[in-house]
C-alpha cells in the first residue's frame, strides 16, 4: 500500500522532493564503481580495436565482440543468479550502459541483444522457455533482436497487420507479415515478434531464424552506420504454441514495459556518447587557435561550453533520480513478497512517466549537445574522420527511438493523472481563479520550485477541465503540459542534487548550475504556459499571464557569470566536471 511517504508514479506533482530523498550519483558504491572499471578496460581492450569493422559492417565482427562482453558477465547483467547470470541491480546496469554509449553503433548491436533483445523473455517466459533460450544468448551463441514496427505500423504499435493464425493440427502458429527497422536483424537468431493472433489478438512470440524467417537488406541509414538494420519477412512461418511469449491478446504489455526500460536507459546512454562529446570539444578547443588566442579563451565558445554542462548535468540528475525511485520500489515490492523480476517490472511500469521524461530529456540533451560540439569544431566538426561528426548523426534517432518524443510528451500527462488517481490522490477539481496566483519574484530555489509547481498544478487542471478525460486533446495543450513536468521534475533533481553536495568544489559548482538551469528552466515554463493560455483561458488571458510570469520570475541573477564558471571548471577539467 502506498503511504504519504512512498514515491508514486507522478508524485513530484503533488509532493515536493528533499535532498535526501532523491538518489543522485554520488550515492553509487564501490561495487558501481568496481562495474565502471570493468566496462572501461572492456572498451579499450576490446570494442576500441574493433569499432572500425564494425562501423564498416564487416561480418561477424559486433558478434565477437559481444562474446567477450559475456565472458565478462556484461550479456547477463540483469538475469538471475539461477540462470547464470549476475543479477545486478539497476545502478549497476545504468552505469554499464553509460560506459558503452562511447558509440552508438557497439552499443546498438549490445543493448539490441541483451536489452530489448533478451528482456521480454526475461520478465515474461516461462522456465521452459528460459532453460531452452538463455543457455545460448548470454555466451552469444544466439543473437537476440526484439521485432515490433512494420512499415504501416510505427509509434501505433496496436496497429500490427502481421497475422498468427493456429495451424489445422493446432501445434503451430503461422506468421505472415513483415516488419522493419529490426536491429540486429541482419544476424539474429532468436526474435521477440509482435503478430494479432487471427487478426486481432495483440502476442509476443519467441521466432527463431530457423523456423523461416527472411531478413532484407541493410538499410542506409542516417546513422547507427555499424549496426544491422534490416526488414524482416514472415510467410506462413511456423512457430510451436509453446513459443508464445506470455499470454495470447496480452502482446501490448510486454511491449509497454519493455519500452519503459528502453526509455530509462536512454538516460545514461545519451550521457555516455554527451560525455564523449564534451571533451572532444573541450580537446579541440584548447589546442584550435583564432585570432591569436585559443578558442576556449571565448565567450562565446564558453557559453556553449556552459550550455552543454549544464544540460548534461540536468540530464544526469533526473535520470539517477528515476533510478532510485525504481530501486526503491521494486525493493518495496519484494519486501512485500512479489518475486525479483515480477517487481522490478511492476516498478518500471509505475514510474513509466518518470521514464518518459528522461527519454525525452536526454534525446533532446544530446541534439543539443552534439550541435555544439560540431559547432565549437568548425569545419573539422563536418567531417567524418571526427568524433562528434558521427555522434551528431548517431544522436538524431533518439528522439523516434522507444516512441516518438512527441508520443511521449503526450503520454507524461495521462500517466501522472492515472498514477496519482490509482494512490488515491486524484487532480480533480477545477483550476483556480488566475488573479489569485499573482506573487512576488521567487527569492532561492526552494521559491522558485514552488511556484513552478503551483504553476504546472493549476494549468493541468485547467487542461484536464477543457479537455477531460484521459488527456487526449487538444495535443497542442497536452504537449506543452508534458514540457512543463519534465521541467518540474528536472528542475527538482537539479536543486536537490546541488543541496546534497553541500559545501564542497562540487556542491558550489552545482550551485552555478542551478542559478542557470533554474533561470533556463523558468523562461522554458513561460513560453509554454504563456503560448496556452489564450487557448484556456479566453477573455480571462491576459491575467493569467500576468500570473504566468509572476510565477516564473526570478530575482534577478547573473547568469552570465555562473556560465563563465561553469565554462571555466569543464575547461580545467578537460571533461565534464562531475565525477561519481
Amino acid at each position: 500500500m502506498v503511504t504519504a511517504t512512498t514515491p508514486y508514479g507522478g508524485s513530484f506533482l503533488v509532493e515536493p522532493a528533499t535532498p535526501g530523498s532523491v538518489f543522485t550519483p554520488e550515492r553509487l558504491g564501490d561495487e558501481h564503481r568496481a562495474i565502471g572499471s570493468t566496462v572501461d578496460e572492456f572498451w579499450t581492450r576490446d570494442v576500441a580495436p574493433a569499432l572500425d569493422a564494425i562501423l564498416r559492417r564487416e561480418p561477424g565482427a559486433a558478434r565477437a565482440v559481444l562474446r567477450q562482453a559475456a565472458a565478462l558477465g556484461l550479456t547477463a547483467m540483469q538475469v538471475p543468479e539461477a540462470w547464470g547470470g549476475l543479477e545486478a541491480d539497476l545502478p549497476s546496469i545504468m552505469v554499464a550502459i553509460e560506459g558503452l554509449a562511447r558509440d552508438q553503433s557497439y552499443l546498438g548491436w549490445h543493448l539490441g541483444h541483451c536489452g530489448i533483445g533478451m528482456l521480454p523473455l526475461l520478465f515474461y517466459g516461462t522456465d521452459a522457455q528460459k532453460a531452452k533460450y538463455l543457455p545460448r544468448l548470454i555466451p552469444v551463441d544466439m543473437l537476440a533482436a526484439y521485432a515490433l514496427t512494420e512499415p504501416e505500423a510505427g509509434t501505433d504499435a496496436l496497429a500490427a497487420r502481421t497475422r498468427a493464425d493456429l495451424s489445422a493440427d493446432g501445434r503451430h502458429y503461422l506468421l505472415t507479415g513483415q516488419k522493419m527497422w529490426i536491429t540486429n536483424g541482419g544476424e539474429a537468431d532468436l526474435f521477440t515478434v509482435f503478430a494479432k493472433v487471427n487478426g486481432t489478438d495483440f502476442t509476443a512470440f519467441l521466432v527463431e531464424r530457423a523456423f523461416g524467417v527472411r531478413s532484407g537488406a541493410d538499410e542506409h541509414k542516417m546513422g547507427l552506420a555499424g549496426t544491422s538494420t534490416t526488414a524482416l519477412y514472415f510467410d506462413q512461418v511456423p512457430v510451436p504454441v509453446e513459443n508464445v511469449l506470455g499470454e495470447v491478446g496480452r502482446g501490448h504489455v510486454i511491449a509497454l514495459n519493455v519500452l519503459n526500460i528502453g526509455r530509462l536507459e536512454l538516460g545514461p546512454n545519451m550521457l555516455g556518447g554527451a560525455k564523449e562529446v564534451l571533451q572532444a570539444s573541450l580537446r579541440h578547443a584548447a589546442e584550435r587557435r583564432a585570432f591569436g588566442a585559443t578558442l576556449d579563451s571565448f565567450g562565446a565558445v564558453r557559453e556553449m561550453l556552459a550550455g552543454m554542462v549544464v544540460r548534461m548535468f540536468a540530464t544526469e540528475s533526473a535520470t539517477w533520480r528515476v533510478v532510485g525511485l525504481i530501486e526503491d520500489e521494486t525493493t518495496r515490492r519484494r519486501a512485500a513478497g512479489d518475486a525479483r523480476l515480477q517487481a522490478e517490472v511492476a516498478a518500471f511500469e509505475e514510474f513509466a512517466a518518470e521514464c518518459s521524461i528522461v527519454k525525452v530529456l536526454a534525446s533532446e540533451m544530446l541534439g543539443v549537445v552534439a550541435d555544439h560540439g560540431v559547432q565549437i569544431h568548425g569545419g573539422y566538426g563536418y567531417h567524418r574522420d571526427y568524433l562528434v561528426e558521427r555522434i551528431y548523426r548517431d544522436a538524431r534517432i533518439n528522439r523516434i527511438f522507444e516512441g516518438t518524443n512527441e508520443i511521449n510528451r503526450l503520454n507524461i500527462p495521462r500517466l501522472v493523472a492515472r498514477r496519482a488517481a490509482r494512490a488515491g490522490r486524484a487532480l480533480d477539481g477545477p483550476p483556480p481563479d488566475p488573479a489569485a496566483l499573482t506573487t512576488a519574484p521567487a527569492t532561492g530555489a526552494a521559491a522558485a520550485l514552488d511556484n513552478l509547481r503551483t504553476l504546472v498544478r493549476w494549468l493541468f487542471a485547467a487542461v484536464r477541465e477543457q479537455a477531460g478525460e484521459p488527456l487526449r486533446e487538444p495535443q497542442e495543450l497536452v504537449l506543452r503540459l508534458g514540457d512543463l513536468l519534465i521541467e518540474l521534475f528536472t528542475a527538482e533533481a537539479v536543486v536537490c542534487r546541488a543541496e546534497a553536495l553541500g559545501p564542497t568544489p562540487s556542491g558550489r559548482l552545482a550551485a552555478r548550475i542551478v542559478q542557470v538551469h533554474l533561470h533556463d528552466a523558468l523562461s522554458r515554463a513561460a513560453a509554454s504556459a504563456t503560448t496556452m493560455a489564450p487557448a484556456l483561458f479566453g477573455s480571462r488571458a491576459r491575467t493569467a499571464v500576468e500570473a504566468i510570469l509572476a510565477l516564473t520570475t526570478l530575482d534577478p541573477v547573473d547568469t552570465i557569470a555562473a556560465r563563465r564558471d561553469i565554462a571555466a571548471a569543464a575547461i580545467a577539467a578537460q571533461r565534464y566536471p562531475f565525477t561519481r
